[in-house]
């Protein structure tokens, strides 16, 4: 009897072909992981400006959050100086028309 008659040799052959296509897919994403963690790390360890680790990219933020706000902040004051100043200037053209 040869080979290619027993239907339980042929069936091992091809389990064995699907084990090792199986384990070279497995190879790949495995590969593709160890790189996406080695992104992942890297993004974390280095923020754009120069804080080291996640937990100092988030303390960076967060200081940068807040003077973005104090920024904020004084850009609302200044709108409403000149928003009072405008007001001032409409109401002293309106007297100054009725004159």
């Amino acid at each position: 009897m040869s080979d290619s008659e027993r239907p339980e040799v042929e069936a091992f052959h091809e389990l064995e072909q699907l084990i090792r296509a199986l384990g070279d897919e497995m190879a790949v994403w495995r590969r593709r992981a160890h790189e996406a963690e080695g992104r992942l790390r890297s993004a974390e360890s280095v923020s754009p400006n120069g804080a080291v680790s996640g937990n100092g990219r988030i303390e960076a933020l967060e200081r940068e959050n807040e003077e973005l706000r104090g920024r904020l902040e004084a850009a609302r004051q200044r709108t409403k100086q000149l928003l009072e100043r405008m007001r001032f200037l409409r109401q002293q053209h309106e007297l100054g028309v009725e004159r």
